[in-house]
């Protein structure tokens, strides 16, 4: 008897550790979708480029326009800005162009990346690309 009352409050334990785990799992997705849905935070879609060498200057300006005419045409960009590596400290493995590309949701993002605008601009570049490195995030 004491068996089946020990198993049995053992089952329970488990039992409740698991609906905790999940509430856990319920809670920290609401704090994810709260932080996500902030005004204070947004979607950002970062690409560095590496080029090969063979690529020319007036091709590295047609490309870069391109991307920055991404914004005008694709209403899910919610705002948009690049650069051109700096850094003294030598680390970015030959990556020299940073773009970054804003949204409000992961809903405008899934809605930017098939669009056909982003699939000509990845089409136009891709014979001139030696590497690209993709990091989304969303700000805190």
């Amino acid at each position: 008897m004491k068996t089946k009352i020990l198993l049995s409050t053992a089952v329970l334990g488990l039992v409740s550790l698991s609906f905790t785990s999940i509430k856990m799992d319920k809670k920290l997705n609401e704090t994810k979708t709260e932080l996500q849905n902030t005004n204070d935070s947004v979607l950002r879609h970062v690409v560095l480029f590496k080029f090969k060498e063979e690529t020319s200057e007036d091709q590295l300006v047609s490309f870069e326009k391109a991307f920055a005419s991404l914004a005008d045409k694709i209403p899910q960009i919610s705002d948009f800005e690049w650069g051109l590596n700096n850094s003294p400290e030598r680390l970015d493995k030959g990556f020299t162009h940073c773009f970054f590309v804003s949204f409000k949701s992961e809903e405008d993002r899934a809605i930017y990346l098939p669009h056909p605008d982003h699939k000509a601009f990845v089409s136009l570049i891709g014979p001139s690309v030696d590497d690209v490195l993709v990091v989304d995030y969303w700000t805190k």
